[in-house]
């Protein structure tokens, strides 16, 4: 009876490791089919060139082209405005040291 439970224990034992072998051959095919697919994606998109980026480039240069012009207009605005209130600030300033001193000389009288 002893030696019948050894035997059928030692079925059971290789039955299991047959079992496990076969999941983890099955898993390695898996993996071997997934890295060469990684690799073949890989190699694909190293090789096909990229249309898009020509054309984002070429879309680039003619839409910077167009607002150049205005960012060209809008700092002539700035720069005469600037000068406008220089010149403003200048006069402001002429006029008050006429004013201070035309009341220096009222005062001296």
């Amino acid at each position: 009876m002893m030696k019948k439970d050894e035997l059928i224990e030692a079925l059971r034992d290789r039955d299991n490791a047959r079992h496990k072998n076969a999941i983890l051959w099955c898993l390695a095919v898996i993996g071997a089919i997934a890295a060469i697919a990684a690799i073949a994606y890989a190699v694909y998109r190293y090789l096909t060139p990229d249309y898009l980026e020509d054309f984002d480039d070429d879309f680039d240069d003619d839409f910077d082209d167009f607002f150049d012009d205005d960012e060209d207009e809008e700092e002539a605005e700035e720069e005469s405005k600037e000068e406008e209130v220089k010149e403003e600030v200048a006069a402001e300033e002429e006029t008050a040291e006429e004013t201070a001193g035309e009341t220096e000389e009222k005062t001296a009288e």
